[in-house]
């Protein structure tokens, strides 16, 4: 049987990229089908989302709690690495300057 999905630094990827599987199966859970997930990752085959999901459901548990792990540690990372003040000024001035998308 074909590998899609390896433990790295730890946490789980997609074998050959840069994905962390967290991605792809939380946009499972919202609803996403596995056609519409691969055009967010281009460099993946539809077989590799096909792949990760089916690893998924095969360890649902070991999965979930990598996933809320790797959420801790993003929020903990957000946490202790504030967005400096001008940043989010330029930022906020850019996003009002930008056209509006409603037609």
């Amino acid at each position: 049987m074909k590998e899609f999905v390896e433990r790295r630094q730890g946490s789980f990827y997609l074998i050959g990229s840069r994905v962390p599987l967290a991605h792809i199966v939380r946009q499972f859970q919202n609803g996403e089908p596995p056609e519409a997930i691969r055009m967010h990752y281009p460099t993946l085959s539809l077989e590799q989302v096909y792949g990760a999901i089916t690893f998924y459901l095969g360890k649902k548990e070991e999965v979930e709690k990598d996933i809320v792990e790797r959420e801790r540690e993003e929020e903990e990372f957000t946490r202790s690495h504030p967005w400096p003040p001008e940043l989010k000024e330029k930022l906020e001035r850019a996003r009002q300057e930008m056209p509006s998308r409603e037609g």
